[in-house]
């Protein structure tokens, strides 16, 4: 069926002894392995002013004011994604995860740092990459919150370096 599908949609020329082998071939193997099948879960998007995300505290040792918004996932298994909003001029103590972070600057100016680097400020638009069980802090330096999407590879946690 797809053969002649495919005949009906191609001059006859192209159909010459080159091509009539590889079209078979191809339309074989759609006819063995089907269409895609459409994705089991639907797409999304998320603002940070979304009024429909659930924001939630922050671990103890972060500071007062501080919250989480889980976007996409179950925190407590691989793959899942957060906004992370801390109040504008707090500081993050030194912590680290198991899993590596992914990070964008969504709002605000952060200065991140990891032991035995050079501290980097993220502004708007700015990437990071945090690897698993590296110790960092950070500083929301503008006037405003800051606001760090983070995807998380693993199961997301926080433990306080002493």
């Amino acid at each position: 069926m797809a053969a002649r599908l495919i005949r009906g949609l191609l001059p006859r020329r192209l159909l010459s002894r080159v091509w009539r082998p590889a079209l078979l071939a191809v339309s074989a193997w759609v006819s063995v392995m089907g269409a895609p099948a459409l994705a089991a879960e639907q797409a999304l998007h998320r603002r940070v002013a979304d009024q429909t995300l659930a924001w939630g505290p922050c671990p103890a040792f972060m500071p007062k004011g501080c919250e989480l918004a889980v976007l996409h996932g179950n925190p407590a298994e691989p793959n899942s994604d957060i906004f992370f909003r801390i109040p504008a001029k707090a500081e993050i103590p030194k912590h680290w995860h198991s899993s590596a972070e992914r990070m964008i600057l969504v709002e605000g100016v952060l200065q991140v740092n990891y032991t035995g680097q050079a501290p980097v400020t993220l502004r708007p638009g700015s990437y990071a990459y945090g690897p698993p069980k590296a110790p960092h802090s950070a500083v929301c330096r503008s006037a405003t919150p800051c606001v760090l999407f983070i995807a998380f590879e693993g199961p997301i946690d926080a433990h306080q370096n002493h």
